[in-house]
């Protein structure tokens, strides 16, 4: 039996109603029910692994290369990347492969090679602490509050998600299916902690490839192929490159510095370079061989995701213009692109099919939720609780915390979904969030890692100063009807390269603050910086090692691929 679609039209474009109804069949529901069950049955059998608190937040440095490889792009496969990108080809096109080719490749590369020597070698058991031993505790906990708040957000942007898809195309509450969906995810948490985590991220990775790669294939082809999407969408939706001049020659409004320096600089190394959710799972590996391969290995299937998840939405927008019984939602003046993705499976799968689309996406929404999760419970339990609550007591406390954390994240999350529901397309709220936090942050390490000069004073009033530029930047200008919530001296083409703008004010910001505070205070002693900054630590020697284990070659390759498809895209 098909899923059956049943589509509902108002007057447009003001008075718009469009809902999807899938009805599933028996053997969608039984994928559904092999699903849940395997993750459950993950979170019970590590449990008997998890005895302290190290097990529980950090995996005890115990996981092998290939799984935190892929748990490491997995931590970014959640709902609103899947559902966010697809929406932002459909929005912006295959210039939105930037955020992977421009905004991700360069960045893993360089956290792989530079980066995590410091952060494995310093036994530091967070961002935060890194920042703590490489600076002061002032530094380590303004991040730790910060990132914190963003783990928050970024976890209820991909409840939204879910929530929205199920209410759209299942007809069930909105809330009953953030609970339901919040509850499995809280029960394989605290069973296995990270460790748990991560391996439910590899089982969700493998689902997600496996539930939209046909759809990706099935879209594309409807559409008359590359060459029929190409030659129904103007120039500047099936090009990367060669519309960057001028921010008014594409749908996204940036130009090219826009894009290399708000995008492939600072919210990219910001997030891959700094973001503790990403990091952890390169942290949790087996050796400091391991987890400089990590970031390098995940690069490989990471180029290759726009085909999987950006594809399809420039696909829908195709066939949109198509008279082939299948059209975007409408939203307000424009298109609800936040559903593209789900009307494409209502058009296209079968059940059966089906089952295993929508078991994608909820892989796509625990692995986005999972990796938060476990984010914030080892920050607050080690770097906020520990830090300035109480700070010696016996190790079963800390493991009973980061379980109460758990708890606590998953429901600050759930309160947070709510907010997602102002933007037409969730990537745009994601990379704002990015812009506040992340983007300086990059600056801060920067410099802490590559200038022995630098200090904790000028470490945290940068970060501080970074932050309050993005709010200012923010509240000065405007895009699509948001921000200039204090003035609109400027307004931007789309809420995307305002984001971009807000990221590169916020981390010039930081750095230029934090050299001048730097040069006015005392730097610690040589001493106290080895191992914690370039120059004064020994890199890990590669002699004797095969090629492909070692991160220089690695390097080279995910490098040449990348600008490969650049090329190939221009």
């Amino acid at each position: 039996m098909h899923g059956a679609v049943r589509v509902k039209r108002g007057r447009l474009p003001h008075s718009l109603r469009y809902h999807i109804r899938l009805t599933l069949g028996f053997f969608d529901y039984i994928i559904l029910a092999l699903y849940f069950g395997f993750v459950l049955g993950i979170g019970a059998v590590i449990r008997r692994r998890v005895k302290t608190s190290e097990e529980f937040l950090t995996a005890s440095r115990s996981v092998p290369v290939w799984i935190t490889s892929l748990a490491f792009m997995a931590a970014n496969l959640g709902a609103q990347e899947v559902i966010g990108m697809c929406a932002s080809g459909a929005k912006y096109g295959i210039m939105t492969a930037h955020f992977y080719w421009v905004g991700a490749i360069p960045a893993m590369i360089f956290v792989g090679v530079f980066m995590m020597p410091f952060y494995y070698g310093s036994h530091a058991r967070s961002v935060p602490e890194y920042l703590k031993l490489r600076f002061d505790e002032k530094t380590r906990g303004f991040n730790a509050i910060t990132f914190a708040v963003m783990t928050v957000f970024s976890s209820g942007i991909s409840m939204y998600a879910l929530g929205l898809l199920f209410r759209l195309v299942l007809g069930w509450d909105f809330t009953a299916s953030v609970l339901l969906s919040a509850a499995i995810v809280l029960i394989y948490i605290l069973l296995g902690g990270l460790t748990s985590a991560i391996y439910n991220e590899v089982l969700q990775f493998f689902l997600i490839v496996l539930g939209f790669s046909p759809l990706a294939i099935l879209a594309i082809a409807k559409a008359g192929g590359w060459s029929g999407i190409a030659s129904r969408l103007p120039p500047p939706m099936t090009h990367s490159w060669q519309y960057l001049g001028d921010a008014s020659g594409n749908a996204m409004g940036v130009e090219w510095f826009g894009m290399v320096a708000g995008l492939g600089f600072v919210l990219s190394f910001g997030y891959w370079c700094t973001d503790f959710l990403v990091v952890q799972r390169a942290m949790a590996a087996d050796s400091m061989s391991a987890a400089r391969r990590t970031p390098l290995i995940a690069a490989f299937p990471k180029m290759f995701m726009p085909f999987i998840v950006i594809l399809p939405g420039i696909a829908a927008l195709a066939l949109t213009r198509m008279d082939v019984g299948y059209s975007l939602p409408p939203k307000g003046d424009g298109y609800d692109y936040d559903q593209a993705l789900t009307t494409l499976m209502a058009q296209f799968y079968p059940s059966g099919l089906l089952g295993v689309g929508l078991t994608a996406l909820m892989a796509s929404f625990m692995s986005g939720m999972a990796g938060n999760v476990t984010a914030f419970n080892t920050v607050w339990t080690y770097d906020i609780y520990q830090s300035y609550i109480r700070r010696a007591a016996p190790d079963s406390h800390y493991l009973t915390v980061g379980r109460v954390t758990t708890v606590i994240g998953i429901a600050l999350s759930i309160a947070t979904a709510y907010l997602a529901q102002r933007y037409n397309n969730i990537m745009d709220l994601l990379q704002l969030v990015f812009g506040f936090v992340n983007a300086p942050l990059f600056a801060t390490f920067l410099l802490g890692m590559f200038w022995r000069r630098a200090t904790g004073h000028g470490a945290f009033a940068g970060l501080l100063s970074g932050t309050l530029a993005a709010a200012l930047t923010h509240g000065l200008t405007s895009a699509e009807g948001k921000g200039a919530w204090v003035a609109a001296l400027h307004t931007f083409p789309s809420t995307m390269a305002q984001n971009f703008w807000i990221a590169i004010v916020a981390w010039t910001a930081c750095f230029l603050v934090t050299i001048l505070v730097s040069f006015a205070t005392a730097p610690k002693l040589e001493s106290d910086l080895r191992g914690l900054v370039y120059g004064l630590t020994e890199l890990p020697k590669d002699e004797g090692v095969s090629w492909y284990r070692r991160p220089g070659p690695l390097a080279v390759i995910v490098g040449v691929l990348a600008l490969l498809l650049n090329v190939v895209f221009w």
